[in-house]
């Protein structure tokens, strides 16, 4: 789900620094926010949908190079929904297993908690592709965003 890139560079971190800082005075293109030794770049509010990528770059010091490791990423509120909604298909399904579980071994009808389990997986493989196709959407501008990136540092 988040692809990822390692690439080494022959400047310095601070160097590598000052170019992001100064393209984000420069161009209004892109959204670009440096804390520390991490680099996020993400498209401006007006241009940006639901399954719009974010760029976050960390910047090591590993003389005589610098080593930048990248990874494309959704919105973190997206990211952070996604997660959730996976692990409450994942809860839901261990409770449902149980009580499958329990039933069975009462001898009571269990063809109810079967129904569910396999409506649970109905919804997983449902997020699951909406995860892959939020991704396919999401290409044109993760192209974008690293040929940016390639700009600005070379």
């Amino acid at each position: 789900m988040r692809p990822r890139f390692s690439i080494q560079v022959k400047e310095t971190p601070a160097t590598v620094l000052e170019k992001f800082r100064n393209q984000k005075q420069r161009q209004n293109e892109y959204r670009i926010s440096c804390v520390d030794s991490h680099i996020f770049i993400s498209l401006p509010k007006e241009k940006q949908h639901f399954w719009s990528p974010q760029l976050h770059l960390e910047i090591f010091d590993n003389q005589p190079q610098t080593e930048i490791r990248g990874f494309f990423g959704p919105n973190p509120t997206v990211w952070t929904m996604f997660i959730f909604f996976h692990v409450v298909v994942a809860v839901l399904f261990m409770v449902d297993l149980i009580w499958l579980y329990s039933d069975y071994q009462l001898k009571n009808p269990v063809g109810f908690q079967i129904g569910i389990a396999l409506g649970l997986i109905g919804i997983w493989i449902l997020l699951y592709i909406a995860g892959r196709i939020g991704k396919r959407k999401g290409k044109p501008d993760m192209k974008n965003l690293y040929e940016f990136m390639e700009k600005t540092i070379l």
